[in-house]
């Protein structure tokens, strides 16, 4: 007969066996309270730590866009699915101007098909390969740093001229010395899960730095232009 996993190393108190409703809500509040104010913690440190890097990513991020420059996003598992929402975040804003933004993680055609025919390592590098140009943008998220799919195309994504950033976490991992990175964001974090979340405001940064350098290039462009 299977054991059964135990949740207590997520939430003590599940595995309690608390008969009382109202102290178990109570706990969760309790639980869901301390979660949000570790993350609330670690954003803060992490944006004292990178926002100066952050803000001048967006700049060259903004000057590659005006040349014709693509973004392209990719990461793995709960990463490929950051990445994604970050590539929507720039090619469908709510609000600010879109730019056209692709994650390499989401065509599970050619990334089967890749994985299948030439190696999981190089499902990235041969789409950069098919796809990139130098005026391009390519942005790795990974909460270890040390994805070597995401190392293989960034390599790929540097020889051929792209922008490169990374997002890593916990020390950074291989990702943080990686000299085929512009840019990397290491989230400080032991936590998956806080990791994640932090990335997910780094990336709205990113976006929003973005935006406001597109803004100025484009009140540059308009002045010239009525001169």
């Amino acid at each position: 007969m299977a054991e059964t996993e135990s949740t207590n190393f997520l939430y003590p108190f599940i595995d309690a066996e608390e008969n009382d409703a109202a102290s178990l809500l109570t706990d969760l509040a309790s639980s869901a309270r301390g979660k949000a104010d570790v993350s609330l913690r670690l954003q803060q440190a992490s944006m004292q730590e990178w926002g100066e890097g952050i803000a001048e990513a967006g700049r060259q991020m903004a000057e590659r866009f005006a040349r014709g420059g693509r973004l392209y996003t990719l990461g793995n598992g709960g990463s490929s699915t950051d990445a994604a929402t970050l590539a929507t975040l720039f090619s469908r804003p709510a609000l600010g101007r879109p730019v056209a933004a692709w994650s390499l993680a989401a065509d599970t055609s050619v990334v089967t098909a890749l994985g299948n025919d030439v190696g999981f390592d190089l499902i990235f590098s041969r789409q950069i390969i098919a796809h990139a140009k130098e005026r391009d943008i390519a942005v790795a998220l990974s909460t270890s740093g040390n994805s070597d799919d995401l190392l293989v195309a960034l390599a790929e994504a540097r020889k051929r001229g792209l922008l490169t950033i990374g997002f890593a976490g916990h020390d950074g991992g291989r990702m943080a010395t990686c000299d085929d990175l512009d840019f990397c964001f290491t989230i400080r974090s032991q936590s998956i899960h806080r990791i994640q979340e932090t990335h997910a405001v780094v990336g709205y940064q990113l976006w929003s730095a973005m935006q406001d350098r597109m803004a100025e290039l484009s009140r540059s462009s308009a002045t010239g232009a009525h001169r």
